[in-house]
């Protein structure tokens, strides 16, 4: 099994827009439409086999409605995995934590640069109380223009709920790898290598899955940012042993999906 922890999908009528703010917000060039059609079609080629979905809000009052259009996706695709959004400002937090659970979603997606708050604002705390020992939470982690998601801004919040389960995406950080390394090499939480390889290169990628470890290392492909077949064949060519390359591509996401959360133990299927 193949598993693609880091994909975005948008309703077909906001897909183009949406592509569009992204690809202006960062600066680099977006490979996909950002369709659902789209990421399952490439998926089939490329023999992925789950794609875990990670919404992101910019205000409270969205959040009901992507959780509910994630939900709907899942439902109807054997295919995905969906995590759900949150917001700082949204009223009975913890009701929504509860409803999106009984809506089958799997998780969290936090983005810092979209919310515009500090991952480790006190707002931001009461929101992961929530969620420790109940749901995993992906991080958007780096920027190179702000400071909301910077790496230093994670290991308090991993010191303050020790049973949160987290995921740092982009090795960490995004551009700032190395910095999310020193920052982050001797806690507990996972990364994903999604939109890393342009930017470090294979020696690099290969490097830091050492020293972090791959049993807390988890494919992420960032699509629509990233085509998923072409960042599998990227993979492809790291220099991993069978077994390593088995976790960062399946039983690393069982595991931490599964509620044994971890990076050390074993995944169930």
């Amino acid at each position: 099994m193949i598993i693609d922890f880091h994909t975005h999908v948008y309703p077909p009528k906001a897909a183009h827009k949406a592509v569009a703010n992204i690809g202006d917000y960062y600066g680099v060039p977006v490979r996909g439409r950002g369709t659902l059609d789209e990421l399952l079609e490439v998926g089939k080629r490329a023999g992925i086999d789950k794609f875990v979905l990670l919404p992101a809000a910019e205000a409270a009052e969205q959040v009901r409605r992507i959780n509910d259009y994630i939900a709907g996706l899942c439902k109807a695709h054997d295919e995905l995995i969906g995590f759900g959004a949150l917001h700082p400002d949204m009223p009975n937090a913890g009701e929504e934590v509860d409803r999106l659970i009984a809506l089958g979603l799997r998780g969290i997606k936090i983005h810092g640069e979209f919310l515009r708050v500090n991952i480790d604002d006190d707002r931001m705390m009461k929101l992961y109380a929530l969620l420790e020992g109940k749901l995993p939470v992906v991080f958007h982690m780096g920027n190179y223009r702000t400071t909301y998601s910077h790496p230093a801004r994670l290991p308090p919040v991993l010191e303050a709920f020790p049973k949160l389960t987290v995921v740092a995406a982009h090795f960490g950080g995004w551009l700032l790898f190395d910095l999310a390394l020193e920052c982050l090499r001797h806690t507990s939480c996972y990364v994903d290598l999604s939109s890393a390889s342009e930017f470090i290169g294979l020696t690099r990628m290969e490097e830091l899955i050492a020293l972090y470890g791959a049993r807390r290392v988890l494919f992420g492909s960032d699509y629509p940012m990233f085509n998923p077949q072409e960042e599998l064949a990227t993979f492809g060519k790291l220099r991993l042993s069978d077994g390593d390359r088995e976790l960062i591509l399946c039983q690393n996401a069982l595991r931490l999906l599964s509620g044994n959360e971890a990076p050390g133990g074993s995944g169930k299927p």
